[in-house]
């Protein structure tokens, strides 16, 4: 079993105003799924991108759009997101503090 802070694992920064940490993954012996904590800065966003695995992202603070086929979605405290395989898709910032949430993929 592992125990920690988020804030215990290293960060790498993605893109200017965008940091990830991978909180659980396969060193942690989590051989189907890897957990990531994303903290994006205001005004940033994650690039617009699309994959054959799928998203699951829970928001633990801030308030930002998710943009994806269907156009912009407000997401905010306590929001889910699915994202399906394949859609072009990404995460904005577009308040004053910082979006933090959590994503989880499978491991390919």
């Amino acid at each position: 079993m592992k125990v920690s802070n988020y804030l215990e694992t290293e960060a790498t920064l993605e893109l200017p105003g965008v940091l990830k940490r991978e909180v659980i993954n396969a060193s942690d012996g989590a051989p189907n799924s890897c957990m990531r904590v994303f903290e994006l800065e205001p005004g940033s966003s994650t690039p617009s991108h699309s994959h054959a695995w799928e998203h699951q992202v829970y928001v633990l603070s801030g308030n930002g759009v998710v943009e994806g086929l269907a156009g912009e979605r407000e997401i905010s405290r306590d929001s889910v997101v699915f994202v399906v395989p394949e859609e072009h898709h990404c995460f904005k910032n577009t308040s004053k503090e910082t979006l933090r949430f959590i994503c989880v993929i499978p491991l390919q």
